[in-house]
C-alpha cells in the first residue's frame, strides 16, 4: 500500500512538474510605470464572443458578401501581402497563436518627456497550447531575416533570449506608422532616430517590445523578480477593483496623471525669432492645467458581451475636490433624463443632458483665461462689440445678462428621419434642439437681439406662439458675396428655447401637447435597456435607433457609386477605392442585426461615469 501511494504521488508529482505555470495577468507582468494598457484576458472567448455578435453575424451573411470580398480583397492587397511578402511568412501560421491574453501597452521606461529616451511599447500573447508552433514560427522568422541579410543578434535577458532588430535596415520598418519629421525654421534639423524590435519566447507568451530595457520588468516578473508591477500602482488596483469585474473581454487603462504631470513639467520652446507668429503664444502647461487634465488621475473601459447585449463602461478618475475646466463643465447635475413625454416615438435619436448653462458659461471663460488671458481679453471685447451692434436696435441689451443669464440646466436634441434618401439628406437630418429656461421669452427675445447683427428676422404666428426665422450666411463661392444660406428657425414655449433648422420641427414640438402622438419613452425595451446604463437619473442619457438608421445609411449609400464626389466626402482619400456601396443588400435583407443603443452618463465625488449598452435584436436570441 505505501509503495502504490509513494508510486502515485512520484506519477502526481512527475506529471504536474512537465506543466508550465500558467502565464500571469497582464497587471502582474507590466512594470509599475505602465502610461498605457489595451488588454484582451482570453482572446478564445473573445473570438467565441464576437461569432455570436450581431456586428459580426451581419459581416459574415451571405449577402454582404460582394461588399465584404471587396473591403477584403483591398485589405489583402494593401496590407497583408506586403507585410507576408517583407516578411516572409504567412499571417495564417499565427493567427493560429491566437489563444490567451493579448495586451499591449506603453511604459514610461524612463521617458521624461524630451528626446533623450523613449516610452516603452510591449506586445504579449499567450498562446496557451501552441508552444511549440510559436517556437517554430519564431525560428522560421529568425531564420528569414538572416537568409536576407538584416543586422540581427541575440541577447539574453534574465536568460531568455530575444531577437534584437535594428529598425533602419529592417524591411519592416516600411509597414509601420510614420509621419514626415517637421523642420522648423532657424532650429538645427534633428536626424531620426534608429529603431529597434525585440522579440522572444517565455514558454507559451510571446513578447515583443521596442527595447531590451522595455521587456526587462516583463521578464523580471515571469523569473521571480519582486520589483513593482502595476498591480501594485495603486490608483489602477482601484479601478481595476471598480470597473473589471465579472471578466470582461476587453478591458483598458490610462494613467493620466503620470502622462499629463511629465507634460506639464516641460519647459515651453523659447520664442523663435525666425518663425514668428501674429497669435499670443500658448504655453502647454497652461493649456493641460486650465482645461482640468492635470487634474485627471486615470481613465478606465470595460467591454462585455450577454445575452442582454453588448456594454462598454468608461470610467474619467477626476476627483470632484480638484476637477476644472472641462471636466467641471462635462460633469451633469443628477437630475432626469428619462425623453420627455413630447419626444415622439418616431425619432431616430434623442439625447438630454443636465448642465447648468450658466455655471458651464462661467468656467468656459475661466478655462480660456487660465489658458491665455489675451484671448480671454479677445472673448470680452468681442461680447461688447455685439452688445453695442444689438443696442442700436435694442437698447440696454446685454448679452451676459439677457442671453446667458436666462439659460437653465436643460438640453435636449432629438431627431427625426430625413425625407430624402440621398447623401445629403442623410448629412443634414430633422432636428430640433431646446434649452430649458426660467423665462424662455426673455431667452428668445436676446437670441433675436443677437442674431439681428445678421439681418432681420422674419416671425409668424403658430398655435399662439412666434416663429422667429432669419437667413444665416451661405457658404462663399466666389470672391463675391456668399451664398443664401437656410434659414434658422427659433421660437419658446413650454419651458424652452426652441432651435432648429426645419421649420416643421418646431411647429411639431409647439403642438406636442395635444396628446396625438405616441411618446419615446413608451417605446418597448427602452426603460429596461436604461438600466443597464445606470438609469436615467444620472444627468446625461442618450438614445438610438440603430435600426432605423441603418435603414437611411443602406437607402443613401446604395446610391453612391465607389469614386464619386459625396463618397469622397465621406472616406479618407487612401480607402476611397475600397469601398462600392452599391454592393450592398437591401437593407431588409440584414435589419435582423440591429436594434437600439443608450448611453448615460453621471458624476461622482471620485469622477465621470460613461455607459454604453446595445440590446441583442430580439430576432437573434
Amino acid at each position: 500500500m505505501k509503495k502504490c501511494y509513494g508510486f502515485c504521488l512520484a506519477l502526481f508529482f512527475g506529471l504536474t512538474m512537465g506543466i508550465p505555470a500558467a502565464i500571469p495577468p497582464a497587471e502582474n507582468l507590466l512594470p509599475a510605470d505602465t502610461l498605457f494598457l489595451l488588454a484582451a484576458p482570453d482572446i478564445d472567448q473573445a473570438r467565441a464572443a464576437s461569432k455570436v455578435s450581431p456586428g459580426w453575424l451581419l459581416w459574415s451573411d451571405p449577402a454582404m458578401k460582394p461588399f465584404h470580398d471587396k473591403v477584403m480583397g483591398k485589405w489583402n492587397e494593401t496590407f497583408i501581402a506586403p507585410f507576408e511578402q517583407n516578411l516572409g511568412i504567412k499571417i495564417s501560421d499565427f493567427t493560429e497563436l491566437l489563444k490567451g491574453q493579448f495586451t499591449f501597452a506603453v511604459t514610461q521606461n524612463g521617458w521624461t518627456g524630451d528626446d533623450s529616451t523613449e516610452p516603452g511599447i510591449l506586445l504579449l500573447l499567450d498562446v496557451k497550447d501552441k508552444t511549440d508552433l510559436l517556437k517554430t514560427n519564431l525560428a522560421k522568422l529568425k531564420k528569414k531575416w538572416i537568409d536576407d541579410g538584416k543586422a540581427i543578434h541575440t541577447e539574453s535577458v534574465r536568460g531568455v533570449d530575444f531577437t534584437v532588430v535594428p529598425l533602419s535596415t529592417n524591411d519592416l520598418a516600411s509597414l509601420l506608422p510614420h509621419r514626415e519629421p517637421v523642420h522648423e525654421l532657424g532650429k538645427p534639423e534633428k536626424p531620426a532616430k534608429p529603431g529597434l524590435i525585440v522579440v522572444g519566447q517565455y514558454q507559451s507568451l510571446l513578447i515583443v517590445g521596442n527595447s531590451l530595457k522595455a521587456v526587462e520588468p516583463v521578464v523580471a516578473h515571469l523569473t521571480g523578480g519582486s520589483s513593482p508591477a502595476l498591480r501594485d500602482d495603486a490608483t489602477f488596483a482601484s479601478d481595476q477593483g471598480a470597473q473589471f469585474r465579472g471578466s470582461p473581454l476587453y478591458y483598458g487603462w490610462f494613467n493620466a496623471k503620470t502622462l499629463f504631470g511629465i507634460l506639464a513639467s516641460l519647459p515651453d520652446p523659447a520664442p523663435n525669432p525666425e518663425a514668428p507668429t501674429l497669435t499670443p503664444p500658448i504655453s502647454a502647461k497652461a493649456m493641460l492645467v486650465a482645461s482640468g487634465l492635470t487634474g485627471l488621475k486615470s481613465v478606465s473601459l470595460s467591454y462585455r458581451e450577454s445575452r442582454e447585449g453588448s456594454q462598454m463602461d468608461v470610467f474619467v478618475s477626476a476627483p470632484e475636490s480638484a476637477r476644472q475646466g472641462l471636466f467641471k463643465i462635462l460633469a451633469a447635475s443628477a437630475k432626469d433624463t428619462a425623453p420627455p413625454a413630447f419626444v415622439p416615438d418616431s425619432a431616430i435619436k434623442f439625447s438630454r443632458w443636465r448642465i447648468d448653462l450658466q455655471k458651464s458659461w462661467t468656467e468656459l471663460l475661466k478655462t480660456v483665461g487660465g489658458i491665455s488671458p489675451a484671448y480671454l481679453s479677445y472673448i470680452n471685447a468681442g461680447l461688447d462689440t455685439a452688445n453695442g451692434m444689438a443696442q442700436q436696435k435694442t437698447p440696454n441689451f446685454d448679452f451676459r445678462r439677457d442671453l446667458i443669464g436666462n439659460l437653465g440646466d436643460d438640453v435636449v436634441m432629438y431627431q427625426k428621419a430625413p425625407a430624402g434618401a440621398d447623401v445629403k439628406a442623410l448629412r443634414d437630418p430633422p432636428t430640433l434642439y431646446l434649452i430649458g429656461s426660467a423665462d424662455p421669452d426673455a431667452a428668445g427675445h436676446a437670441l433675436g437681439s443677437v442674431l439681428g447683427l445678421l439681418g432681420t428676422p422674419d416671425s409668424r404666428d403658430f398655435l399662439g406662439h412666434k416663429i422667429y426665422s432669419i437667413a444665416l450666411p451661405g457658404q462663399r463661392t466666389s470672391v463675391s458675396a456668399p451664398a443664401a444660406g437656410r434659414p434658422f428657425y427659433y421660437s419658446s414655449g413650454n419651458g424652452y428655447l426652441i432651435l432648429s433648422m426645419d421649420e416643421s420641427m418646431v411647429e411639431e414640438f409647439l403642438r406636442s401637447s395635444d396628446g396625438k402622438t405616441a411618446p419615446l419613452r413608451s417605446k418597448p425595451g427602452l426603460m429596461e435597456a436604461a438600466q443597464h446604463v445606470g438609469g436615467t437619473g444620472g444627468g446625461l442619457f442618450s438614445y438610438q435607433d440603430a435600426r432605423e438608421s441603418m435603414r437611411i445609411s443602406f437607402n443613401a449609400l446604395k446610391t453612391v457609386s465607389a469614386g464619386s464626389g459625396a463618397a469622397q466626402l465621406m472616406i479618407p482619400p487612401a480607402f476611397r477605392d475600397w469601398f462600392d456601396f452599391s454592393l450592398l443588400p437591401d437593407f431588409d435583407r440584414v435589419s435582423q442585426y440591429f436594434n437600439f443603443t443608450v448611453f448615460g452618463g453621471s458624476a461622482s465625488t471620485e469622477g465621470l461615469a460613461f455607459k454604453f449598452f446595445a440590446p441583442r435584436p430580439p430576432q437573434l436570441k
